[in-house]
């Protein structure tokens, strides 16, 4: 059986264009292979033609694309390349998905139709089209992201934990990570990948957690210096810093001392030191979450004087140190007469 898709020519007249029939055995029909191609690219394609041609035509599904030379389609990104004996070739630019499918190459010759087909496949390089957003969540609860990609073939995915580890997370488009850690917070990566590209994009992921001070340094200082206590402490949101003098709150500015918070670090400094500054203090880092404390002795240091070096190590000074010089020279003395008054024998 033989189908005929007509247009009216120029001329008036009806082109038959034959289209192979399943069934049909007086129609040659031969199939190629299929053409693969990236999306953007283009594709020619070509149908050799041989013997007295009296009808050609390129068509896509149901749709003429060319006959002869007249163009059917409407899409300007199909053009004519070749018409002669040998071959009848176009080609489409800038390929898509919707180009996809089978093109049948249909030839009426003075002896019997033929047709040649073809099947275009079109490969998609990856796009993430659904990524989870960044997340703040506090230790211990259970986390899942997403990672969604179109392409063809379709993508795989991968999962990576970039900062601070690096180390692999999953293969698979979900990440899912149970009582979340702070050493899990940071970067992660998705990757989507295929044969032809990949696609790469990243979420952050903030842990909250309570503070986590660092054990104080006990400070000596000689009285009129400068003396400093430094608190440090680790905690998601940055904590906030207070001092305490015993019981009593610290604030800045508060005899003569300056409280300065920067980050993780928080100072107390005193810069004149007195006999009142020496003592028990205490710092509190606290957050949404909790609060964690160390305790500092900012303790006296006494500077060696000058006398106290001249009489050395087993020098002794109180209040009677006057009169014992006294008693010394005067039993000096004695013994030098002593010595003279034996020397005259």
């Amino acid at each position: 059986m033989l189908c005929c898709t007509c247009k009216e020519d120029l001329d008036y007249q009806m082109n038959c264009l034959p289209v192979h029939s399943q069934g049909d055995s007086q129609t040659d029909n031969k199939v190629m292979d299929n053409i693969t191609v990236r999306q953007g690219e283009t594709v020619f394609l070509r149908c050799p033609q041989g013997d007295i041609v009296t009808h050609t035509a390129w068509l896509n599904r149901s749709s003429i694309l060319y006959a002869g030379e007249d163009k059917w389609s409407v899409d300007p990104r199909v053009s004519l390349v070749t018409l002669n004996q040998e071959e009848f070739t176009i080609k489409i630019e800038d390929v898509d998905m919707t180009d996809e499918g089978p093109y049948i190459c249909a030839v009426q010759t003075s002896r019997r139709p033929r047709t040649t087909s073809v099947h275009i496949l079109i490969q998609v390089p990856p796009t993430i089209i659904n990524l989870s957003k960044g997340i703040v969540v506090n230790e211990g609860s259970n986390v899942t992201l997403l990672c969604q990609a179109s392409g063809k073939p379709e993508p795989s995915f991968t999962w990576k934990l970039l900062s601070p580890s690096g180390d692999l997370a999953s293969e698979d488009e979900y990440l899912d990570i149970p009582s979340i850690s702070r050493q899990r917070a940071g970067t992660y990566e998705c990757t989507a990948v295929n044969d032809i590209a990949t696609d790469v994009q990243t979420v952050e992921i903030t842990v909250n957690y309570a503070p986590s001070v660092s054990e104080g340094r006990d400070v000596g200082v000689t009285l009129g210096q400068r003396g400093v206590l430094e608190c440090e402490a680790d905690a998601v949101p940055e904590a906030d810093f207070e001092w305490y003098r015993d019981d009593r709150r610290i604030f800045n500015g508060f005899d003569g001392m300056e409280i300065e918070d920067a980050g993780q670090l928080s100072k107390l400094t005193f810069f004149n030191v007195s006999e009142a500054d020496y003592g028990n203090y205490t710092c509190i880092a606290i957050n949404k979450l909790g609060s964690s404390n160390t305790r500092f002795v900012l303790y006296e240091v006494i500077e060696p004087t000058s006398s106290t070096l001249l009489q050395g190590p087993g020098a002794v000074q109180d209040g009677n140190s006057g009169s014992m010089g006294t008693h010394v020279h005067t039993y000096t003395c004695l013994l030098l007469a002593i010595l003279q008054f034996l020397l005259r024998f």
